[in-house]
């Protein structure tokens, strides 16, 4: 089992995370002026239990922020709680 890695894919408006070759979820958004509303998670099956959907949150907000002037709007409850359980990214959020 190799490291995930997590891609922005911005043609299909989607963080990719990738586990040895395969695509193993994605975090579906939609870009706005000023942040980044994320409508979706989803990580197949065959990964349940990897940590892909940690790490794919984990890299899509760690690359919202990279953007230095985007918020983040998680309207995906696996978004949402994630952020809820990381103080450190509620920053990110809408004030």
């Amino acid at each position: 089992m190799g490291d995930i890695q997590v891609r922005n894919n911005p043609g299909e408006n989607r963080y990719e995370a990738w586990l040895d070759g395969e695509l193993a979820g994605v975090a579906v958004y939609e870009p706005r002026q000023d942040a980044v509303v994320f409508t979706h998670t989803e990580v197949d099956d065959r990964f349940e239990g990897k940590g892909v959907g940690s790490t794919l949150v984990r890299g899509a907000l760690d690359d919202v922020r990279a953007q230095g002037d985007q918020h983040v709007v998680p309207l995906c409850p696996f978004v949402k709680g994630w952020i809820d359980n990381h103080p450190d990214y509620q920053d990110l959020l809408r004030g």
